[in-house]
C-alpha cells in the first residue's frame, strides 16, 4: 500500500512537472504555468482514476470489451467537457487577470460569449480533449502494464503452489506405505519412522512456505527422509551419499531435490530385488549446485512402474517458473540404471552477498 501511494506520488509530481514546462514555455512564464496546472491537475487525476480502477478491472479485465468501449468513451466525453468548463470558470479567468495585470489593454477573444457559448466551441472543445489525454493515457498505459504484471506474478504463484502442493500427497502416500509395512511386521523402528515424518511435515507445512529457504536446511529434510528409507531397506541397499563444497547462506527453492531422491527409493530400490543401490552426489562452487542421484533398475521392469513422468514434468515446470534461464536438468533412462542430473544457478536477489 505504501509502496503504490509513493509511486503514484512521484508519477503526479513528474506529470506535473512536464505539463509546468510545456505550459509554462507557451505562457512565457513558469510562474503562470505551475498555477494554471494547479488548478487542471485535479481533472486529468479523476480522468485518471476513472479509467484505471473503474474501467479497467470492472470491465476489461473481466472481458466486458462492449462496455468497455462505451465506458473509454463516456470517460473521454465527460474529461473533456470537465476539463472545459475548468477552463473556462477558474484557469482562463485566473491567465487573463495574470496578463492584464501587466498589460492594460490586454484582450482574449477565448473569453468572449457566455458560458454555453465558449463550451460550444469546437476548437477549443478539441484542444481540451487533446489536453486532458496526453498525460492521462500515459499513465492507463503503466497503470495497465502494472496490472497485466501482478495478474501475472499472481497466476504464476498460483500455479507454483499447485505444483508444489503435489509434492506432499506423493510423499505421504510413499512415507505412510513404509510405516504400514513396519507395523505390519510389529517393527520396533516404527516409532522412529513416525518421529522422522513428523519433522518432514513440520518443514512442509510451515518452512516450505517461503519462496527460498536455507540450502543447509533443505538437505536436513533430505536426509531426514533418506533415514526413514533405509530404516526400510536395512541391508538390501547400497547407498551413497556425497556433499561437496560450502554451503553458506545460500538459499534455494524448497522442496526442490527431495523429488529425484524419492524417484530413486520408488522406482529404483523399492523394485530391485538385489544389489539395490543409489549414489546420490551434491557438490557446491559458488552459487552454482549440481545435483546427481542416479540408482539401478531391475531387469525387468514394469509397463506401469516407470520412472514418475508427473514428477519429473513437476519438476521441471517449478525450474522454468522459479530459475528461468538458470538451470540445465537432464535425465538418461537406461537399460540398467536411471540418472538425473540438475545444475543450478543459485543467484538472487536473496544470494547475493
Amino acid at each position: 500500500m505504501k509502496d503504490t501511494l509513493i509511486g503514484h506520488a512521484v508519477f503526479w509530481l513528474l506529470a506535473a512537472g512536464v505539463l509546468t514546462l510545456i505550459y509554462g514555455t507557451a505562457f512565457g512564464s513558469f510562474d503562470l504555468g505551475w498555477r494554471v496546472i494547479a488548478m487542471l491537475l485535479p481533472v486529468h487525476m479523476a480522468y485518471f482514476y476513472a479509467i484505471s480502477y473503474w474501467v479497467l478491472p470492472n470491465f476489461f479485465f473481466r472481458r466486458q470489451y462492449v462496455i468497455t468501449v462505451f465506458a473509454m468513451i463516456l470517460c473521454v466525453l465527460g474529461a473533456t467537457v470537465v476539463y472545459r468548463l475548468n477552463e473556462i470558470l477558474i484557469s482562463d479567468p485566473f491567465i487573463y487577470r495574470y496578463y492584464k495585470k501587466n498589460d492594460p489593454g490586454f484582450s482574449w477573444s477565448k473569453l468572449e460569449g457566455s458560458i454555453w457559448e465558449q463550451l460550444r466551441r469546437p476548437v477549443d472543445l478539441v484542444n481540451a480533449a487533446e489536453r486532458s489525454n496526453v498525460i492521462v493515457w500515459l499513465g492507463v498505459a503503466l497503470q495497465f502494464v502494472k496490472l497485466w504484471y501482478e495478474r501475472r506474478q499472481a497466476a504464476l504463484q498460483a500455479e507454483l503452489n499447485f505444483l508444489k502442493s503435489q509434492i506432499h500427497p506423493h510423499f505421504l502416500f510413499n512415507t505412510l506405505n513404509n510405516l504400514y509395512s513396519l507395523s505390519l511386521n510389529e517393527s520396533k523402528q516404527a516409532p522412529g519412522v513416525i518421529m522422522e515424518l513428523s519433522h518432514i511435515l513440520r518443514y512442509m507445512l510451515y518452512e516450505c512456505k517461503a519462496d527460498l529457504v536455507p540450502l543447509v536446511r533443505d538437505i536436513e529434510i533430505l536426509q531426514d527422509y533418506i533415514s526413514l528409507e533405509k530404516i526400510r531397506y536395512e541391508e538390501r541397499l547400497d547407498l551413497n551419499i556425497n556433499i561437496t563444497g560450502a554451503l553458506g547462506e545460500l538459499k534455494v527453492a524448497p522442496l526442490l531435490l527431495l523429488p529425484l531422491v524419492e524417484n530413486a527409493f520408488k522406482h529404483g530400490a523399492s523394485e530391485t530385488v538385489e544389489g539395490a543401490w543409489i549414489n546420490i552426489d551434491l557438490a557446491v562452487s559458488g552459487h552454482q549446485l549440481k545435483f546427481k542421484v542416479s540408482n539401478g533398475k531391475p531387469e525387468i521392469q514394469p509397463a506401469d512402474e516407470r520412472p514418475d513422468k508427473i514428477g519429473l514434468a513437476n519438476i521441471r515446470k517449478r525450474l522454468e517458473l522459479l530459475y528461468p534461464g538458470k538451470y540445465h536438468f537432464e535425465v538418461w533412462n537406461e537399460k540398467e540404471v536411471f540418472i538425473a542430473e540438475l545444475d543450478l544457478d543459485m543467484q538472487t536477489h536473496k544470494n547475493k552477498p
